[in-house]
């Protein structure tokens, strides 16, 4: 005869609601009644037991996850790639990588806790359902079926999802990236596994679909470049015109306001373009991310100002002319 003690001792807990079905049994015997009062004790009772195991699994897991996540948010690696880390120096803003690192540690939790609250659900469903004594043979093939018809029928949407998840484990963008998809560009407010919403620089929003996204250029990854191009007339002194845009560079690059922006010092590359009617110097700053268009504005600004009191022509306009229209 089966005891609670011997009940205790099986591990699996669906074990342990067969054994504890059995042991009722026994006390209540095997008359219909006794069978009727056996059924409905034991099967809601293994069922809530069930839905017990299956929430604290998912509580475990879920917290399991989101001390990944926060070592992750946290910038906390292995010993390897701390000593690598504290090895190399890093050339970015601290407060921009750890921004981008907490947002993507977030975005892959959350994934994750979803993708482990559904599991854990189906199953229990499944379970449940053999407990309450039907057959979960043709239930799983049916299951297969219809999945195999979803997959053929919504393969656009299985598409989405896969390259949703791939973005976001890659890190290719994450929301407050600028970046250019093709079709659409702008600064990136939600990334989720189906659409991406953008929204360009007029204020217009754009749903694109992840599956349809075949290239994309991040300009806020890491780093950016301000690129100036500065055309100047024919007749310039061009190593003094080159002298004048790096104390205009340097100039900006020490100013207490722009002292965090510019990340290296700047650099004239020097002639870039050569034409019959201007000669064009390029100016280039390597600058934190999203803060190019800021430096350039300012650089432009500052650029007129010396020209102006160097007396530095810039390129004239070309010249139009137009035929006289004849009587």
């Amino acid at each position: 005869m089966l005891t609670p003690t011997s009940v205790l001792d099986a591990t699996p807990p669906w074990a342990i609601v067969e054994q504890w079905s059995d042991v009722m049994q026994q006390w209540l015997g095997n008359d219909w009644q006794s069978q009727a009062i056996t059924w409905l004790i034991t099967k809601p009772l293994s069922i809530l037991f069930l839905l017990l195991v299956a929430v604290a699994v998912r509580w475990f897991l879920h917290r399991l996850i989101g001390r990944l996540v926060h070592r992750a948010a946290e910038g906390l690696p292995t010993p390897v790639l701390r000593r690598r880390k504290e090895s190399v120096p890093s050339q970015h803003a601290p407060s921009l990588v750890a921004g981008r690192r907490v947002q993507r540690a977030e975005t892959m939790g959350s994934l994750l806790k979803s993708v482990a609250s559904i599991v854990i659900f189906t199953i229990f469903g499944i379970t449940a359902v053999a407990q309450l004594g039907y057959p979960i043979g043709p239930l799983i093939a049916s299951a297969g079926v219809v999945g195999v018809a979803l997959g053929f029928g919504a393969q656009s949407l299985v598409k989405d999802f896969l390259s949703g998840i791939f973005m976001i484990f890659e890190d290719q963008y994450g929301v407050g990236d600028s970046v250019d998809v093709g079709e659409a560009g702008g600064t990136v407010e939600a990334v989720g596994l189906r659409v991406t919403r953008l929204r360009d620089v007029e204020g217009t929003v754009w749903y694109v679909r992840n599956g349809e996204i075949i290239r994309v250029g991040n300009q806020s990854q890491n780093w950016a470049r301000t690129v100036l191009d500065i055309p100047v007339a024919l007749n310039q002194d061009l190593r003094r015109v080159q002298n004048v845009l790096r104390d205009v560079a340097h100039d900006l690059w020490d100013d207490d306001d722009f002292r965090a922006l510019i990340i290296e010092e700047p650099s004239v590359w020097g002639v870039q373009d050569l034409t019959p009617n201007w000669i064009t110097i390029r100016v280039t700053l390597k600058t934190a991310p999203l803060e190019q268009w800021a430096v350039a504005r300012e650089m432009r600004q500052r650029i007129k100002y010396r020209f102006d009191h160097e007396g530095i022509d810039f390129a004239p306009p070309a010249a139009v002319s137009w035929g006289a229209q004849s009587a």
